[in-house]
């Protein structure tokens, strides 16, 4: 569970302050405070100058500690190059390196910590990031305002620490520069003072999709062979014979042998013949069409399991789901 800031401490403080392993964390924390919102003007970093950056920058930057807020800036930049008591030179730019170079708060006048109580800081806090800041690390500040808890989110989620979460960081309760300090919450500090983060993974489905060829379609023609028949009306001639009585007289000479009457008889015949006709057409093509598939796959999924030994009383923060968290009491 990650440490929240409480709602006192956003009350009783405006200025925000994370500290970072690396200058690159650092950058990438300041980046994200100004794709945030956050002004220019608002933000401050100053860690040591470990690269001997003050010295490219002129002959006028740090030669010795006897210098004292003697500095050279790059004013495209905006960064600073300035000689601290008990720390060296640093490199700064923002509130935090006007303040190291006032009069008020510079470095002859009272280094880091000055600085850093006149941006609202407490002093025994200011003691505890002067140390970090020995110890070679870097410190981002952020005069938030009402966005306090937004701007402590962003330096956190980039992977800052502060003077309440820095027991989380170290075994016992000491930080790195080898100074003990309390792990109990003070005014002001955090809820869960002292505690460690833990984080949750889940596995997540993605689909992708490609074309594969599914299949194929040809089209050809076959003859095929079948009988059909047509009725056709046809005429024919038949030979109709007629037979009734005659009278009248007839002579000898009127009997003659073989006379025959021929008649010719006709019928129409049919005569079948074939011929290639278009029939239909047939087109072929494709088209697109959309469906829905339903895939699916077993995925694996981090959960927390609280065990409580006592009588202890745990309460969950946080968007996270009741089947998330489980709790065994007694172990």
């Amino acid at each position: 569970m990650e440490v929240e800031m409480t709602k006192a401490t956003t009350e009783q403080r405006s200025t925000v302050v994370g500290v970072f392993n690396s200058r690159a964390e650092a950058e990438r924390a300041v980046a994200d405070l100004k794709r945030a919102g956050f002004k220019e003007d608002e933000i401050s970093l100053v860690g040591k100058d470990d690269r001997g950056e003050g010295n490219k920058a002129g002959a006028g930057a740090a030669t010795g500690a006897a210098i004292g807020a003697g500095a050279a800036a790059l004013t495209s930049l905006g960064i600073t190059f300035a000689i601290i008591p008990a720390i060296g030179p640093v490199l700064a730019l923002g509130p935090l390196a006007a303040a190291l170079l006032s009069a008020a708060g510079g470095a002859a006048a009272g280094g880091i910590i000055g600085a850093l109580i006149g941006l609202g800081i407490p002093e025994h806090e200011a003691k505890y990031y002067e140390g970090e800041l020995q110890a070679g690390r870097y410190l981002v500040t952020v005069k938030a305002g009402s966005r306090y808890d937004e701007a402590w989110a962003i330096l956190h989620r980039m992977g800052a620490y502060n003077y309440e979460t820095a027991a989380a960081r170290t075994s016992g309760g000491a930080c790195a520069t080898g100074t003990a300090h309390s792990a109990t919450a003070h005014a002001g500090a955090t809820t869960a003072a002292g505690g460690q983060t833990m984080k949750l993974h889940e596995e997540q489905l993605h689909a992708h999709k490609q074309p594969v060829e599914a299949g194929e379609v040809r089209l050809r023609k076959e003859v095929t062979t079948e009988h059909k028949t047509l009725d056709v009306p046809v005429q024919r001639e038949e030979v109709v014979i007629e037979r009734r009585p005659a009278s009248g007289q007839a002579s000898a000479a009127d009997i003659r042998p073989g006379e025959e009457v021929r008649i010719p008889v006709r019928e129409e015949q049919v005569k079948v013949e074939k011929t290639p006709v278009v029939k239909e057409e047939v087109s072929v093509g494709k088209r697109t069409v959309q469906e829905t598939e339903h895939v699916g796959g077993t995925v694996r999924k981090e959960e927390v399991r609280v065990e409580q030994q006592g009588d202890v009383d745990v309460r969950t923060k946080g968007t996270a789901k009741d089947a998330d968290v489980r709790r065994d009491k007694g172990r």
